[in-house]
């Protein structure tokens, strides 16, 4: 019977593999896995704050900086500050981000299509509920465990 030990060692497993193949698929480009998460989730919703996109990316506020600064540097995007929050910053996609991503969702396709390789027609989206659900239950145990509540000033 599974444990929830074997979930965890199997999503970081999967997790890891294809985080290290994206990146070594990328690396021709210029660009990192987490490189590219940014640039789609700007491309969804552009002009959002660091903060937001932090959140989004489910990373913390020191890496997405980084990440920022470095491809702000490179062109793909500029972060102005925010009209209303003086200490927020706004970040915004460049045409050239815009590009690369457009360009790099073409390019990166098959490796995206091994993901839902090993399943029959609409199990994927099975697996996809299930994450969700995974992510959920974590997040109601992290709400309502006194430990966390600490450890959770994202």
């Amino acid at each position: 019977m599974a444990t929830g030990h074997d979930i965890a060692m199997g999503l970081r497993e999967a997790y890891q593999l294809m985080h290290r193949q994206t990146n070594s698929f990328l690396a021709s480009f210029g660009l990192t896995a987490d490189q590219f998460v940014l640039l789609a989730l700007l491309t969804e919703q552009d002009g959002i704050t660091q903060q937001e996109l932090t959140q989004r990316a489910w990373s913390d506020p020191n890496t997405i900086r980084a990440m920022l600064v470095r491809m702000e540097r490179n062109g793909f995007l500029v972060r102005e500050k925010h009209p209303t929050d003086g200490r927020a910053r706004k970040v915004i996609l460049k045409q050239k981000g815009r590009q690369a991503y457009t360009e790099l969702s073409e390019e990166i396709r098959p490796l995206q299509d091994v993901l839902v390789s090993p399943f029959p027609l609409g199990d994927a989206e099975i697996l996809i509920t299930y994450l969700d659900r995974i992510s959920e239950a974590m997040r109601q145990w992290e709400h309502g465990h006194p430990s966390m509540k600490k450890n959770t000033a994202m």
